[in-house]
């Protein structure tokens, strides 16, 4: 008997609970407007001028977005989220291995964004450091908790009202320093190359980009999750990046809310602050909600109220030590989508057998050894570190399919139950 869910974590999405392209527009919109990517953008800024900047941003957004894209197409095609394609080519155990990696980083991503937001109010406010923390806990979980429409809310309010008031922030900011000549005149105290100009701005959001189907996978159609996913990071993404860049350059802060500080605009940095924040904390407690109830065969509701509760309760401690392993963790996560992409595109060639008539084996060998090999790689050899581990295991699961022979999934075939009418 087949699990189910209303989030839908053990089966595809069918047609009639798809959404419109606006509303998948504002969600992966709101997927995008992540703090970690100014903070990225403030790196470029460190060390590029604004022109360069530019192009780093644009180059690195090309790539995430064709590598976004092509998940969200695959997810839109087949209606499943990353845990349940990634079955299709680790094995239904196999794929184990995905949904802890994936979900345990949001996890802990979850309790550092609470980190993140509980900090800087606790310092302009005075309010009890642990108070901010459960309460903005419990308010983005019950978010979490009511699936993709309180997703899709979220991401009509805080969207646009980050990008209007950040978009403020970030002109004023300009114009204080003296307009677009001072801006475009800037020059960098040190210098950083392209390729580590690329591997910031690819690997600051690679990872999250590797959970796009379980949002993309509510579109109508493949187009509508090719293009807002696209849309979303070359507009989202970017202004993110320029933030952090305009506000490094104008006034030494990286993070927008605390230019809007130094701008004596206090109301206004805690809304887009905890908006910001709010979206990609819904965001990765209704991931790992996805990844642990395929692993656990429990309800997303379930698993995202747990999830919410070990983020909150560990926020603090998260948030001052974790960070970096964090980071490290989210390093292995880009090797999965590269081995969901080749498996559909390339050796499936986009025919996947529909999800509840596919058995499925156990494990699949040659998925497990191209995502060691590619982690080790994107660790280990020297360039854009996200793209190593892309290209690499993408080659090392296609060869080893293919000189192996394996196929972990085949058709459910039915045994017919023949009738014989007595005779005589």
């Amino acid at each position: 008997m087949q699990l189910k869910d209303k989030d839908y974590s053990f089966q595809s999405v069918p047609q009639a609970s798809r959404n419109s392209f606006m509303k998948m527009l504002v969600v992966m919109l709101g997927l995008t407007f992540y703090s970690a990517s100014m903070w990225a953008g403030g790196s470029l800024g460190e060390g590029m001028t604004f022109k360069q900047t530019l192009g780093a941003i644009l180059a690195g957004n090309i790539i995430l977005g064709v590598f976004t894209g092509a998940l969200g197409y695959i997810a839109a095609k087949t209606g499943l989220s990353t845990h349940l394609l990634a079955q299709y080519s680790f094995g239904v155990k196999g794929a184990y291995i995905s949904s802890f990696m994936l979900s345990a980083t949001q996890i802990g991503w979850f309790g550092v964004g609470l980190g993140m937001f509980a900090y800087p109010v606790h310092k302009l406010t005075g309010l009890p450091l642990v108070g901010i923390v459960i309460v903005t806990g419990i308010l983005m979980t019950a978010t979490a908790y009511f699936g993709m429409k309180a997703l899709t809310i979220l991401s009509f309010i805080a969207v646009p009202a980050i990008a209007i008031l950040g978009s403020f922030s970030a002109t004023k900011a300009i114009g204080d320093m003296g307009g677009l000549n001072e801006l475009f005149a800037y020059t960098p105290d040190s210098s950083l190359s392209l390729a580590a100009a690329l591997t910031i701005t690819i690997g600051s959001f690679i990872s999250a980009g590797t959970l796009t189907p379980d949002f993309a996978r509510y579109a109508k159609s493949g187009k509508h999750a090719v293009s807002t996913t696209v849309i979303a990071f070359f507009l989202g993404n970017s202004l993110m990046f320029l933030f952090g860049v305009i506000g490094v350059i104008a006034t030494g802060h990286n993070d927008i809310s605390d230019v809007m500080l130094s701008q004596g605009l206090l109301l206004p940095a805690i809304l887009v602050l905890g908006l910001n924040i709010w979206t990609t904390n819904d965001n990765s407690l209704y991931a790992s909600g996805l990844g642990f109830a395929t692993m656990f065969k429990k309800p997303k509701v379930f698993m995202v109220m747990l999830n919410g509760t070990i983020g909150t309760v560990f926020a603090i401690v998260l948030y001052n030590n974790f960070t970096s392993w964090l980071t490290f963790l989210g390093s292995t996560l880009p090797a999965i989508g590269s081995i969901i992409i080749v498996d559909y595109y390339f050796i499936k060639k986009r025919q996947y057998i529909k999800y509840e008539i596919a058995n499925i084996q156990n494990v699949h060998t040659p998925a497990v050894i191209a995502w060691g090999i590619g982690v080790i790689s994107g660790l280990t050899l020297p360039g854009i570190s996200s793209l190593n581990t892309l290209v690499i295991t993408g080659i090392v699961y296609f060869a080893a399919v293919k000189i192996m022979k394996t196929s972990p999934v085949s058709e459910i075939i039915e045994e017919e139950e023949v009738y014989y009418a007595n005779v005589g």
